[in-house]
């Protein structure tokens, strides 16, 4: 709720490109990347008298996913045509799905740090080819307009991509953020999908409009497009919902329009005007029969989906708290968390998620049980030995008693010649240490830092040198 008295109300539409073996309608190979149009096939550039075979693993896949989104399995799904015109759809159409998805009328919860759930409201999930990528080259910046020319990969025409439509239930970019990354997370736990906005295997629209508190109906919607990060997702959408209350207390009105909103500059620009809903004249796809899952499939889906990322967020929340708990699932690296055994969850839960993330471990290289004896020499090591045995943790061979060994120097018999090189090198700062001026301990605690580069454990150097200082 905006503090001024206005509701943000937002509905998202999700891309998620599937990770299958071939495309959706051929079996040209499905990998991303590559030298442009070199995974094409006569089915995928629409050549006369070619036909689609649709792909087996790519409709389990959409019902898995529709499962996991409590959405209702349709007992028989059509594949439409979406007609329209765009240098980057050979066909002249989209093969997609219209009135009768393969999933809808689903949920997804998305836990909050108050403690309860927000329902996000699911439409539909449906099946459909992705479209080629076009480039914009030269000009300004590479945008369509202004640009010198423009140019076609058809590598991606036709990669089976699942489209996700929520409810207009999201009432901030936070929440769009959370319930992105949860879904993006679930999604890559399924195996369905990379799911990567960077990649662009996942990508997100934003339909945003505002209404006064109390209202029960809808104001005009814009719709933000390519947004590839989730930050950037929350930043735009909380900088259209800044826009649409400003022109409304200035007693302007909102125009339905597509906008870009730039995260450098933070602004919104219009991309173009959208006066009414483009008239896709959808039709039933003549080449392909409908789609009927069967009972034995869909349960077999269903088994598979395990324990979804919003109940572990919740049991996880209890040791380490929501903040934690949530990173600790979105991220992925609560499987590793499970793994590493130890009395402070918390403490735990914050290496893996500071320490070990800026360090950039793979968290699946590490080994749970050496990762739990390094965080109980924790407090009796150096800062900085700790930080660096953290970063070799996804070594084959780590060994955390065998690393802290070679790198912690915490046998006093070796720090004491250092530790007497250093007093005799400063007997002023000793004699003044002596007569009371106790702050200088820190000098010498730096200076025996600074000679065993920062491995002598910072607990044995202080208490050998009080006891050095007082005889």
């Amino acid at each position: 709720m905006s503090a001024n008295g206005w509701e943000p109300v937002v509905g998202l539409e999700i891309h998620v490109q599937l990770k299958t073996r071939t495309k959706m309608f051929c079996r040209c190979e499905n990998v991303g990347g590559g030298e442009p149009n070199t995974r094409t096939c006569p089915v995928c550039l629409a050549h006369p008298g070619t036909l689609p075979v649709p792909n087996k693993r790519a409709i389990e896949w959409t019902v898995k996913l529709g499962l996991a989104l409590g959405c209702d399995i349709a007992a028989r799904a059509l594949f439409h045509r979406k007609n329209y015109f765009y240098p980057d759809l050979p066909k002249g159409y989209q093969i997609s799905q219209y009135d009768v998805p393969l999933a809808s009328a689903g949920h997804f919860a998305v836990p909050g740090p108050d403690g309860a759930d927000h329902v996000i409201g699911i439409v539909r999930a449906h099946l459909e080819e992705d479209a080629a990528k076009t480039i914009h080259v030269g000009g300004a910046a590479g945008r369509i307009h202004g640009a010198e020319a423009s140019l076609v990969d058809f590598n991606r025409g036709g990669t089976p991509l699942v489209e996700i439509v929520t409810q207009p239930d999201v009432r901030s970019g936070e929440e769009a953020r959370r319930f992105l990354q949860l879904l993006r997370q679930t999604v890559v736990e399924l195996g369905i999908s990379d799911a990567e906005m960077e990649k662009g295997s996942l990508r997100c629209d934003a339909n945003v409009s505002v209404r006064r508190a109390g209202e029960t109906g809808y104001r005009t919607k814009t719709e933000l497009k390519n947004m590839n990060s989730f930050k950037f997702v929350a930043d735009g959408i909380a900088a259209e919902v800044e826009r649409q209350v400003g022109r409304y207390e200035h007693g302007e009105e909102v125009v339905q329009q597509t906008l870009h909103f730039d995260p450098q500059q933070g602004t919104i620009q219009p991309l173009r005007s959208k006066e009414e809903a483009h008239d896709y004249r959808y039709f039933p796809e003549p080449d392909l029969v409908a789609v009927e899952p069967p009972a034995g499939l869909v349960e077999a889906m269903r088994a598979g989906i395990g324990e979804l990322p919003a109940d572990r967020i919740r049991r996880l929340e209890a040791g380490v708290g929501f903040d934690l708990g949530y990173d600790l699932v979105t991220s992925g690296r609560d499987g590793l968390y499970a793994r590493v055994p130890g009395d402070d969850r918390r403490a735990i839960a914050n290496v893996l998620m500071n320490q070990l993330a800026a360090a950039g471990v793979d968290p699946e290289a590490v080994n749970g049980e050496e990762l739990g004896k390094l965080g109980e020499a924790r407090e009796r090591i150096p800062r900085q030995a700790f930080l660096d045995a953290l970063a070799a943790s996804g070594d084959q061979d780590f060994a955390a008693d065998r690393y802290l060994a070679e790198t912690a120097v915490t046998d006093a018999s070796a720090l004491d010649p250092v530790i007497d090189a250093i007093l005799a090198a400063n007997p002023g700062q000793a004699e003044a240490y002596r007569g009371g001026k106790e702050g200088l301990l820190g000098f010498f605690v730096g200076q025996v830092m600074k000679e065993t580069q920062g491995k002598a454990d910072p607990r044995v150097v202080n208490e050998r040198l009080r006891e050095k200082l007082g005889a």
